[in-house]
């Protein structure tokens, strides 16, 4: 799939997104580029992405993002057989997190 957003726009795209350097400039440009619903979405997906991480159970999971489980399989799915884009990231930021 990785070979979809190789052309020369997508690689403006992701370079664009690199260079951001605060939370708070990442947050504005996601802000600008989505709407609520999507950003709420990928949030969600994110903390999915974490607790499956952390070895939580689909119920658990339920429980505390509000997620369906076809949007938890997804994120599982994405985390066995995708591009490591969420382990890439889970890795870097560690424990920083609040629950």
């Amino acid at each position: 799939m990785a070979e979809l957003f190789n052309d020369k726009q997508a690689k403006l795209f992701f370079e664009a997104i690199s260079s951001l350097e605060s939370s708070n400039e990442c947050r504005d440009f996601f802000l600008d580029l989505c709407t609520i619903k999507e950003l709420e979405s990928m949030v969600q997906r994110y903390h999915v992405a974490r607790l499956l991480s952390e070895g939580k159970v689909y119920s658990e999971i339920v429980a505390k993002t509000g997620a369906s489980t076809a949007t938890i399989s997804r994120v599982n799915r994405a985390l066995s057989y995708g591009e490591d884009g969420y382990k890439s990231v889970i890795s870097k930021q560690g424990d920083n997190t609040d629950e």
